[in-house]
């Protein structure tokens, strides 16, 4: 059986035969040199090996005294921190290259920050020592000694203020999860006194369930005065469902871990309005956007500015965890353009993603630079020609847990990337459709920070017909395959 032109098998041989051609005219290699043969790209560098209690820092051994060692030990208390950074000026060391490990790290980059040194961060999955030779007073040299070549890349730190703010929103982040765990236990603590409240209301901290558990905490046992309690706008269930939900059995112990819950729930409520206030001092403090470089290329999908008519406007954001503070202008005017049109994000998804990733998008190259930092795109793992794998990244970033989440929120609207999202979850499956739509997302935020423009939502019915036209285009690719031709058909008046 011949094989078809266009399989996988057929692809494969004919890029190696192009990959072949091409090195047969290049021009005879030369021999691979030695690391040691190689240019040295920063002379004055310097290797941090970063640990819990000790921090092991090599220098190059050009200009040191006879007999000194290239490697010296430091504390990780302050002033043996101010000592290393002072041994590194007066070595005129230029730049550093420092694992991130953990949490221990950054006092000491910040320190080196502030004393003019540019510091290389990297990550210590891609720094690997010689097997066999493993320890923090080799480990330091090996650093030293890549980063001299030029062979270690710099992770994505953001600018001072935006360090700031980013701290201030994961706390943000940690408290609301602090919150919702009491929030758990005070459910728990009903139910095991057979009041199922959760089931009657939509949220036992809204001010129906707030309402009646302060009563129940109070001595009231009637379920017939709790109804009483019950808001107009409560509509999961009817007043006789509810006053059956609240017959139970009502336990000391269990009480007493209801109004500690309910306590301790209050207190991290009134710990993220102390957060919200900090964050917007946060946002004062960052300097305003700086005009676009740079015009923006044209859109490949035509756009209708009339679309913006069509959308369903925006609902405010509510909720137990949502923000007390209005942080929209702050945010417009840091960003440039306003990031909360797009669909998916709201405010709060908007004030993490910046604390994450900052305004400016020189640090990425280009869009796809951009979704592959976040872990977004197909992976490439291939061996002997052949695709193994296009799996993406196995990657912790936050902001790209940020955008799967706003992928999944515009999935359920009906706006282009909506329609995106069910269709590639009918094709491929949920999971797939979230990466996806949130490679779109990443994508659009990138062209707005970097040009600054306004989002104008893309047609639906546009879309619609490229979508029609790219599977057209598939089927016809198929059915040359087969041998087969494609053929409208006529439409019978």
């Amino acid at each position: 059986m011949k094989t078809p032109v266009s399989s996988p098998a057929a692809k494969r041989r004919a890029r190696n035969v192009r990959k072949l051609q091409r090195q047969s005219q290049k021009p005879t290699s030369r021999p691979v040199k030695s690391l040691d043969e190689l240019t040295p790209i920063h002379r004055r560098a310097a290797g941090i090996d970063v640990g819990s209690a000790e921090n092991y820092v090599a220098i190059p051994t050009e200009g040191l005294a006879s007999g000194e060692s290239p490697v010296r030990v430091f504390g990780v208390f302050s002033a043996e921190q101010d000592a290393l950074v002072e041994w590194l000026r007066k070595h005129q060391i230029t730049t550093v290259a420092m694992e991130a490990t953990g949490i221990y790290w950054r006092s000491l980059f910040d320190k080196l920050e502030q004393a003019g040194i540019e510091v290389y961060l990297v990550d210590p999955h891609g720094v690997k020592a010689v097997p066999g030779r493993k320890s923090d007073w080799l480990d330091c040299q090996w650093l030293q000694k890549l980063h001299t070549y030029g062979l270690l890349s710099k992770a994505f730190q953001p600018d001072l203020a935006i360090r700031r703010l980013r701290a201030l929103t994961r706390q943000r982040a940690e408290l609301v999860c602090c919150g919702a765990a009491h929030q758990n236990h005070m459910d728990k603590a009903l139910v095991s006194m057979n009041l199922h409240l959760s089931l009657v209301v939509s949220n036992i901290v809204g001010d129906t369930g707030l309402h009646i558990i302060e009563a129940i905490l109070e001595g009231q046992r009637d379920p017939q005065e709790l109804v009483k309690l019950r808001d107009a706008r409560c509509k999961k269930s009817t007043v006789a469902e509810m006053e059956a939900a609240l017959k139970g059995t009502y336990d000391e112990e269990q009480l007493f871990i209801l109004r500690q819950s309910l306590e301790a729930w209050r207190f991290y409520q009134k710990q993220m309005e102390q957060c919200d206030q900090r964050i917007e001092q946060a946002l004062a403090a960052i300097p305003k956007a700086p005009p676009a470089l740079q015009t923006a290329p044209p859109k490949p999908v035509p756009t209708d500015p009339e679309a913006k008519a069509t959308q369903r406007p925006k609902r405010p954001l509510k909720g137990n965890n949502a923000p007390t503070l209005d942080f929209s202008q702050a945010l417009v005017r840091i960003c440039g353009v306003d990031l909360m049109k797009v669909c998916g994000l709201n405010l709060l998804s908007v004030l993490m993603l910046i604390g994450e990733i900052g305004v400016d998008m020189s640090r990425w190259r280009s869009a796809r630079a951009f979704c592959s930092w976040l872990g977004l795109c197909p992976g490439a793992k291939i061996s002997g020609g052949k695709v193994l794998s296009r799996r993406t990244r196995q990657v912790n970033n936050r902001a790209a847990t940020i955008l799967r989440l706003a992928a999944w929120a515009a999935g359920r609207t009906d706006t282009w990337l909506g329609r995106f999202y069910r269709r590639i979850k009918a094709r491929r499956g949920a999971p797939k459709a979230v990466t996806a739509t949130a490679r779109k997302l990443a994508c659009v935020i990138y062209h707005l920070l970097k040009y600054q423009e306004e989002f104008v939502p893309v047609d639906i019915l546009l879309y619609e017909v490229k979508a029609q036209d790219n599977r057209l285009r598939r089927l016809r690719k198929e059915a040359e395959a087969m041998g087969f031709d494609l053929v409208e058909l006529q439409k019978v008046a």
